[in-house]
């Protein structure tokens, strides 16, 4: 192998080189950054999750918030118990088909959406990324997602 080629391959086993490294330690400072807002809310992260999805459609089946956020009924029902202990969500069993459960919000579950509502703004505030660079780097991690869940 020439100089060339092995300086390459030495660069491409540097930590910092890692695009999983960049979104995984992205993700541990986009936790400690949502962590004491979401303790505000009486919410987790995955919960915070939930409640985004619900407060854009209520409504949903545990089966439609599962493909939404991603994750499996083992993890999502814990998540929802805890929900619907707190008081912000019901979980009632269709009546044409009693598998299917639907979860619907109480009304301290839409009364919290507008405490939550400046959430959002501290992260833009401590990225110090325009609205707009914001947009396109969620667009660009949602295609590299869709991209390596294929």
């Amino acid at each position: 192998m020439t100089k060339q080629g092995t300086a390459l391959k030495d660069q491409a086993l540097r930590l910092d080189n890692q695009l999983c490294f960049a979104l995984y330690s992205a993700s541990l400072a986009m936790t400690k950054l949502y962590k004491p807002l979401l303790d505000e809310l009486g919410l987790t992260y995955p919960q915070y999750l939930a409640m985004l999805a619900l407060w854009e459609e209520d409504g949903l089946s545990v089966s439609q918030l599962g493909e939404r956020l991603r994750l499996d009924s083992g993890t999502l029902t814990p998540l929802l118990k805890r929900l619907e202990a707190a008081g912000l969500v019901t979980r009632l069993r269709a009546v044409e088909d009693e598998r299917r459960v639907h979860l619907t919000l109480t009304p301290a579950g839409r009364k919290l959406r507008a405490r939550a509502e400046k959430v959002p703004g501290c992260l833009l505030e401590a990225s110090q990324c325009t609205p707009a660079e914001l947009v396109k780097l969620t667009r660009e991690i949602q295609l590299l997602r869709d991209r390596l869940a294929r």
